[in-house]
């Protein structure tokens, strides 16, 4: 089986061809530039730039794989959540290679393809507990299979990424800024006073950091010495050391207060509703080494098997989708043409149909 699968959601533009024997290619395009002297995605120019680069991107991938898109025996894309725009791009596109092949179309929750992309040339041991840390979410799931998933909580506004790319712009460092202030804390000892752990207090699941984002910039507007000089261009040799102290110090402080809430979290989800067989961390805050060594540590404190995805695929990209695409195609799982995107903030429904059979399928458009 060969499934195409397209990353819309946000401003990441990856397609991707995945078969039963893993994944062949994958073209992604970057806004990095676009949204940077807005320290943020901006949604308008985020779909003009999918627009403008999800063709030529699909013809260069199947190009490159040797592939034509008659040879598909399902298209994959994510449906939501999302910026809207963003997403009907994809979508758009989705619908039209399976009308031009009479491929069936499967819609893709984005955060479960971030969960399962942990999975790809593995086995994930159920149950799971899974951590899906990215710039828009922070979510913890329980995952009893490829296709259940059960939500235990999540943040009530702000996401750990959120609060990494706003710290970037408060110390004058380039978006998306997660890497940098995971760059400039690595191998500093972090005080654990100065920044706190948000919504501890409540014994639940949910995560919020707000707070702790209002409390780097109330410590910023009181260091004005913190912010550098100069922002690092797009491309440019970024070398930590080159910091002052405090700029590391702060970094690898709100390192560890995000990285040790999420501990925290995890182990009153394992104490509530395990046992679990192992732990998975993904989406884009998944990079961030000091949450990755959080990770390991818990997994190995309760026995579980650790199950991270490479960094490669810790951002959006098309191989999570088409990974999906391909498990639910499978399973006989898709969509009908009326598919509809699903922005952030909406709950995404599960109104898979029974596909056909692929036999029944036109494999070449009618001349």
């Amino acid at each position: 089986m060969l499934v195409l699968g397209i990353e819309t959601s946000c401003d990441e533009t990856s397609l991707a061809l995945v078969s039963d024997d893993g994944p062949l290619l994958e073209k992604t395009a970057l806004q990095e530039e676009v949204h940077s002297l807005f320290g943020g995605v901006v949604p308008e120019l985020a779909s003009r730039e999918h627009l403008r680069l999800i063709g030529p991107l699909c013809e260069a991938l199947f190009s490159q794989a040797g592939r034509a898109p008659r040879d598909l025996d399902a298209v994959a894309v994510a449906r939501g959540p999302g910026l809207l725009g963003s997403l009907l791009v994809g979508l758009g596109l989705a619908k039209g290679l399976c009308l031009a092949t009479g491929a069936p179309l499967v819609g893709v929750n984005h955060l479960h393809a971030h969960l399962l992309a942990a999975g790809i040339g593995r086995t994930i041991p159920y149950p799971a507990l899974g951590l899906l840390v990215s710039g828009g979410h922070t979510q913890i799931w329980r995952m009893t299979s490829d296709f259940d998933f059960t939500l235990l909580g999540r943040t009530l506004d702000d996401a750990a990424g959120e609060a990494f790319d706003k710290t970037a712009k408060m110390l004058n460092l380039p978006y998306p800024g997660g890497r940098y202030i995971d760059a400039l804390g690595r191998g500093v000892e972090p005080d654990h006073r100065l920044f706190p752990r948000p919504h501890l207090a409540d014994p639940g699941l949910d995560f919020s950091f707000s707070g702790l984002k209002t409390a780097v910039a109330e410590h910023v507007r009181g260091n004005p010495g913190l912010r550098l000089a100069r922002m690092p261009g797009p491309g440019e040799d970024f070398d930590p050391a080159l910091a002052s102290p405090g700029t590391r110090l702060a970094c690898a402080s709100l390192n560890w207060a995000v990285a040790d809430t999420l501990r925290i979290k995890l182990f009153r989800a394992i104490q509530a509703f395990g046992p679990f067989s192992s732990l998975i961390v993904a989406g884009g805050v998944a990079a961030n080494s000091r949450i990755r060594d959080m990770a390991a540590a818990v997994a190995e404190r309760m026995g579980l098997a650790l199950v991270l995805p490479p960094l490669a695929l810790c951002s959006d990209n098309g191989t999570m989708i088409a990974h999906m695409g391909l498990k639910l195609a499978r399973a006989g799982l898709g969509h009908d043409l009326g598919l509809d995107a699903i922005p952030r903030g909406k709950k995404i429904p599960w109104d898979y149909r029974v596909l056909p059979l692929r036999e029944s399928r036109v494999k070449d458009p009618p001349g």
